[in-house]
């Protein structure tokens, strides 16, 4: 069973991101190990399928009493990869309360794979943007620099600007000539930019490309609260919104622009979701309500694939 979601806010107080995230990857891994099926888990990471003319020195036969399969231990030299977080924090991620946000659950889902990618031995790098590069580390495996990415998550936490607009394409060329060896690239945004229009989507998927021609892999965790943003799920009565980046403003009855904008939006993700299949992009939907262990599962998935 996941965490609560009501006592993030507790731990976060506390400033104790690390206690956190180790709560959550030790129940995620609690939870693949108690199920009936086998396949993907930090164990399976490690190992592959036996194959005809491997040594049988490397078979693990404690996993092949578990699973009634022959598994091989895999080498370091196999198993390792490089991982960059690549986070959006511009004034959209904030929807829709101080309480709990887009931003709070990319956070949180950061903090979970980077304590993961540390047990798994592979080295992790996070990048914050909004219309600019915020801050790039370098991705490192080791305790020092983990704490380190956690203080960073940390201190974003605390954070509640305004009007921080959104340049997700200029953001990812920049990364994509920072970042100078293969990796994993992991993207938490809402993918939200201006009314996202065909020519922004272009932008973004020519950034991605460039991500993909300097061979690395990328999945993007489509981070939304889907009540609110999919479903435009709102009390029938009158709302004053107003946009978290521009400050824009519009008072309006949601019953009024509710298929309206639902067809815009049924057509935005159609299209998003159409060019990350034809780029060989990963795309998770990620709602903030559904908890991190569909996180972390997706991220082992795609790392499986790639080992």
């Amino acid at each position: 069973m996941q965490p609560n979601l009501n006592n993030y806010k507790e731990l976060q107080d506390f400033g104790n991101l690390e206690l956190l995230a180790r709560q959550v990857v030790e129940g995620f891994i609690t939870g693949l190990h108690k199920s009936p099926f086998h396949g993907f888990s930090v164990e399976f990471a490690e190992h592959r399928l036996y194959n005809s003319g491997d040594s049988i020195k490397n078979i693990d036969w404690k996993l092949y009493g578990r699973t009634d399969k022959l598994f091989v231990k895999r080498f370091e030299e196999e198993t390792n990869l490089r991982c960059q977080i690549v986070m959006d924090i511009s004034s959209s991620m904030h929807f829709p309360s101080k309480e709990f946000n887009k931003l709070m659950f990319s956070v949180y889902s950061a903090a979970s794979l980077i304590y993961l990618f540390k047990k798994q031995r592979d080295a992790f790098g996070l990048s914050f943007f909004s219309d600019k590069v915020e801050f790039s580390s370098p991705a490192k495996s080791t305790a020092v620099h983990q704490k380190y990415l956690f203080s960073e998550l940390e201190t974003l936490l605390k954070e509640h600007s305004h009007g921080k607009q959104t340049s997700v394409a200029s953001a990812l060329h920049d990364i994509a000539e920072q970042i100078h060896k293969r990796s994993l690239v992991i993207i938490f945004s809402d993918m939200l930019e201006g009314g996202s229009s065909d020519q922004q989507l272009n932008e973004i998927f020519s950034a991605l490309q460039h991500l993909k021609h300097n061979k690395h892999e990328v999945v993007i965790f489509n981070v939304l609260d889907h009540k609110k943003e999919l479903d435009f799920d709102f009390d029938n009565r009158p709302y004053h919104f107003i946009d978290m980046e521009s400050g824009e403003e519009l008072k309006i009855h949601p019953a009024n622009v509710k298929k309206t904008y639902l067809e815009a939006v049924r057509q935005y993700h159609k299209e998003l979701k159409l060019r990350c299949a034809q780029y060989h992009i990963d795309l998770v939907d990620a709602d903030i309500h559904a908890g991190f262990y569909h996180v972390l599962n997706a991220y082992l998935i795609k790392r499986g694939k790639m080992v």
